[in-house]
């Protein structure tokens, strides 16, 4: 049985792709986890097609968490759909927060034969995009947590449900404007944008999805990132060096970096962790700094064959003579953007001349400054 995931923030974007999927799919169905129930100890599940509610139920929290009684549940419903054999397509519609990786994951590890991710779609409303990219607001405080440990907040989470699919669902939008409209393009641009009322949003629901080359292109290591855009006062820097920062400066300047655009990503390297690749992730002026192991090139050459054949790519497009595949590939999307004080104050958190030549040994010296982020996480 086809299943096609539709997530999204923009609820009211979401429910009106969702409509249109039953409405144009003959004989699909749409399952939807409520979490807003969480507080009760319940998730609520509905199931409808386009004449209305076929069945309600409910299941019980897991470990006090309502997304993983969400992944409990799914899959099971699902097959129970599927063996009815009269579901052509099971629209998946995500609740609010829930990230689309995490259940097209569930769904094709679990799902067996009787299940096939066909497509993965996030619903937008392109006015919407940079009032919810800026909110720096715990998903708590907006009542939006799927547990009480969800630590994450509407603008980091809006940002991965937006850059993981392949296809975004646009809604029409009076209040949109060119600059909403190239914010959105520059985001994800790699992005097919269908328009919700299309006729090609049913395609797109059965076009068919690979989850591992999705998981690949979000991997820090191998990150399919925007490039250098200009349009509509919207504006994406790429920013690659290939000399390692200064953890102290790079630290004091975090707070202007993290202000300076509406979503930064991408991978960096300290002078004092050479051999770690960290990953880079801002939205809402919050910033997640993690450690994702070690560049290719700390590793043993017996140890690549372990590697998945995109990494390795990857890795050879950004390879350095010295260093290898240690490098700095950060990208900053905003309206308004100032390029060239972006890369004034990105270069001078690099190592000086005289920094550099002091070698390997030397860096491992340098102000620890990261040790309380990194170690934390």
């Amino acid at each position: 049985m086809p299943v096609a995931v539709v997530a999204g923030l923009h609820a009211d974007a979401r429910r009106e792709v969702v409509e249109r999927l039953l409405r144009t799919v003959p004989g699909s169905v749409a399952l939807h986890h409520d979490l807003a129930g969480a507080a009760d100890g319940v998730v609520r599940r509905t199931v409808r097609d386009a004449g209305g509610v076929l069945s309600r139920g409910e299941t019980p929290l897991v470990n006090d968490c309502a997304c993983c009684a969400l992944r409990e549940d799914l899959v099971p419903e699902l097959q129970r759909l599927a063996g009815d054999g009269t579901t052509r397509l099971a629209v998946v519609e995500l609740w609010d927060s829930v990230e689309p990786k995490a259940m097209a994951e569930v769904i094709a590890a679990h799902g067996g034969e009787r299940l096939t991710v066909t497509g993965v779609i996030t619903a937008v409303d392109p006015a919407l995009v940079l009032p919810y990219l800026g909110n720096g607001d715990d998903l708590a405080e907006a009542g939006l947590a799927a547990a009480p440990t969800d630590r994450r907040t509407v603008g980091d989470t809006w940002a991965r449900q937006l850059e993981y699919p392949p296809v975004l669902a646009v809604v029409d939008s009076a209040d949109a404007d060119d600059e909403d409209r190239a914010l959105l393009t520059q985001l994800h641009p790699t992005a097919r944008q269908v328009p919700a009322a299309s006729v090609d949003l049913a395609r797109a629901a059965l076009a068919g999805f690979d989850v591992a080359a999705a998981a690949a292109a979000q991997h820090p290591a191998c990150a399919l990132l925007p490039q250098d855009a200009d349009e509509a006062g919207v504006t994406t820097l790429v920013w690659r060096r290939h000399r390692p920062f200064h953890p102290e400066r790079l630290y004091q300047a975090l707070e202007d970096l993290c202000c300076a655009a509406a979503r930064s990503r991408g991978r960096f390297w300290l002078a004092d962790r050479p051999d770690t690749l960290l990953a880079w992730d801002a939205a809402g002026g919050a910033l997640s700094v993690e450690n994702t192991g070690p560049w290719l090139a700390s590793l043993p050459d017996a140890a690549w064959e372990l590697v998945p054949p995109v990494r390795r790519a990857a890795a050879a497009l950004d390879w350095h003579p010295e260093h290898g595949d240690c490098c700095q590939h950060l990208v900053f999307t905003s309206p308004g953007l100032d390029r060239e004080g972006l890369e004034r104050l990105l270069d001078s958190c690099l190592l000086t001349d005289a920094e550099y030549r002091a070698g390997r040994e030397a860096w491992k010296r340098l102000p620890a400054a990261f040790d309380s982020l990194l170690d934390a996480a």
